[in-house]
């Protein structure tokens, strides 16, 4: 009876891990409303980052670009996810959106459509980023713009950095590197 017990109780865990979603199941839209399958980012250490455009926090747009110029290629990249959930900050229309980001911080990083990091309506990645439930690693909430999540090479949530930490902390570098 104790082996049966052991080997139903294995058996749960295997599948709770294999049944475990990844980054790389998600399809998103990036700012020009075309899809995006985050499956076209295996084997990169990716840096998701909500963001907003009116916000004390919006110049670590100026870091991430630098960071994106440093590491970004095959090995790094950032994707940007614009949320208007904290104070409105984030009104403007995608256009408006990308438009702001080129203009005043040369971002040539990836950037996606709107979405909302928290709330009734959470888009489906970020419920991932934030439950351990679905990530196995941590639940987290979202507290304001810029907050930061590491993803690994495989698709797996590694870590998440509070938003006034900025992009170039040694936290996030030796990460990288």
């Amino acid at each position: 009876m104790k082996k049966i017990t052991i080997i139903l109780s294995l058996l749960v865990i295997s599948t709770f891990a294999f049944s475990q979603k990844s980054f790389y199941d998600f399809k998103v839209k990036d700012i020009d409303g075309k899809d995006f399958d985050l499956s076209s980012l295996k084997g990169k250490k990716v840096l998701v980052v909500n963001t907003a455009s009116k916000c004390g926090l919006t110049p670590q747009y100026k870091q991430l670009q630098s960071l994106f110029e440093t590491y970004g290629g095959e090995k790094f990249t950032i994707i940007g996810f614009p949320a208007n959930n904290f104070m409105k900050q984030e009104p403007g229309s995608n256009e408006e959106i990308a438009e702001f980001c080129e203009k005043n911080y040369g971002v040539t990083f990836q950037m996606m459509s709107k979405i909302s990091v928290k709330g009734d309506d959470i888009d489906p990645l970020y419920k991932w980023l934030t439950s351990k439930s679905e990530n196995g690693v941590l639940d987290s909430d979202v507290s304001w713009n810029f907050q930061k999540y590491l993803i690994d090479e495989n698709g797996k949530l590694v870590d998440m950095v509070a938003p006034r930490v900025k992009p170039d902390d040694d936290k996030i570098l030796s990460w990288i590197k």
